[in-house]
């Protein structure tokens, strides 16, 4: 239910800034580093989407590989900490424990 919430919410802005870019059709003059060039409203705003939604999956790509490589490397450290844990908490056991009350009525 919550991939399809973000699904529906997607294609709402999606849908969002194709409307307001095609009522911004009109000619504008786009300055970049080499230069300049006039282009149509429309294609700079839906090319600055395509740009920022690539960059938001790019960086949510490297972060979801980062989190997989932590849950491995986890993952291979827990059965060392696990078998030295047992070491180290070899206690020995209370056994001054009254078992003959309950603690619930019966």
């Amino acid at each position: 239910m919550k991939a399809q919430g973000y699904l529906l919410f997607g294609l709402l802005f999606a849908v969002l800034i194709a409307v307001f870019a095609v009522v911004n059709g009109n000619n504008v003059e786009f300055n970049y580093i080499f230069g300049s060039v006039k282009w149509p409203l429309v294609l700079i705003i839906l090319g600055s989407a395509a740009i920022g939604g690539l960059a938001v999956g790019l960086l949510g790509f490297i972060k979801i590989i980062q989190l997989k490589n932590a849950v491995k490397r986890l993952e291979r450290e827990r059965p060392v900490k696990v078998e030295t844990a047992e070491v180290q908490h070899h206690s020995p056991v209370d056994t001054d424990v009254d078992t003959s009350r309950s603690r619930f009525p019966e």
